[in-house]
């Protein structure tokens, strides 16, 4: 386990001359198991927005980095992170208050003090942010209402099936409503962060970021996720819900009839019926319509070639990605991909 010391990680003092509060203040919470990537990348775009030249020094930006008992926390990565201390009492020097989870999601125990300290921050107005699936904490904390969350498409069945009552979607990298923001984590976190940047210090604050991360451009929360998941809300059959999310796991490396029915202890015939009576669908057919589904995602959002994308979602050339294309779309994949982007 790698351990990394609170000298490294913490920024120069404030200017002192810089004479007035940062424009924008965030708390993070660290959950047991978070995810590195959408924290670091988060810290980093208020790092770098923070002092001309990537200083770090909290001027224009701050941040304070919290657990629930003033401990390290471990990432999923195993590295272990030291903390400022623990959760804070003075809520009103945040502007958001931010739940870092990550594989510790299907934990249902919520420490009592975390739930205490959400749901006052709630009633005193501060706006909340739930960074990967530290959704799952403030969905816990009963501090959603009815608000959307945006959680990722890899946790959504787990979050519905938790919080039936909370609108989930994966059609969004981050949903703002208003007092709550959610994301998707991984990389949606950074768009969070830039997103936060330019509402609080300006566009100018967040290109410099952009700049300095050596990103392409800042996306908007709207923007979907990369689309290998399916909706089976409905379907019943545990067995093909399961089967369903094995295919979906491997889209880069793509299983057999033969290794989907063992992973849900069916034989192939048996698989099949049940895929049948469910969807509809073979778990073959199952298959390529979520590969064609994501070239149609890559499509609309990457810069990458027709060739580069058929071969990107597991099929053996263009050609034989244009005729499941068609035969999905109705148009040849360059012609969805003038409709969409003009649209």
């Amino acid at each position: 386990m790698t351990q990394l010391n609170r000298e490294s990680l913490q920024p120069d003092s404030p200017d002192p001359g810089a004479g007035s509060r940062p424009q924008l203040s965030v708390g993070l919470v660290l959950l047991d198991q978070f995810t590195l990537a959408a924290f670091s990348g988060f810290v980093d775009v208020l790092r770098l927005s923070a002092d001309l030249g990537g200083g770090s020094r909290q001027i224009h930006t701050a941040w304070r980095v919290m657990s629930v008992d003033g401990l390290p926390r471990t990432s999923s990565a195993g590295i272990t992170l030291e903390v400022s201390g623990g959760l804070a009492q003075d809520l009103e020097a945040f502007d958001y208050v931010a739940i870092c989870g990550g594989n510790d999601y299907l934990n249902t125990h919520l420490p009592n003090p975390l739930r205490d300290w959400l749901q006052r921050a709630a009633k005193s107005r501060t706006r909340l942010l739930g960074i990967c699936t530290g959704t799952f904490a403030l969905a816990q904390a009963g501090v959603v209402g009815s608000r959307s969350v945006c959680v990722h498409w890899n946790v959504l069945d787990a979050f519905r099936a938790r919080f039936p009552k909370t609108p989930a979607a994966v059609d969004h990298l981050f949903i703002d409503e208003g007092d709550l923001i959610t994301c998707a984590g991984s990389t949606a976190a950074i768009d969070l962060g830039l997103y936060l940047v330019a509402r609080h210090c300006g566009r100018e604050k967040a290109q410099q970021a952009v700049r300095h991360m050596m990103l392409q451009g800042i996306r908007p929360g709207r923007q979907p996720q990369a689309h290998f998941y399916a909706n089976l809300a409905d379907i019943k059959d545990e067995r093909v819900r399961q089967a369903a999310h094995y295919i979906e796991q491997r889209m880069d490396s793509l299983p057999t009839l033969d290794a989907i029915a063992r992973y849900v202890g069916l034989g192939r015939r048996q698989l099949t019926r049940a895929f049948q009576q469910s969807l509809g669908l073979s778990p073959m057919e199952f298959q390529r319509s979520l590969r064609v589904e994501y070239g149609g995602w890559l499509l609309v959002n990457s810069h990458s070639s027709i060739t580069q994308i058929a071969m990107d979602c597991g099929f053996s050339d263009g050609a034989h990605f244009s005729r499941e294309f068609r035969a999905r779309f109705g148009v040849c994949p360059r012609q969805y991909q003038r409709q969409e982007r003009s649209g």
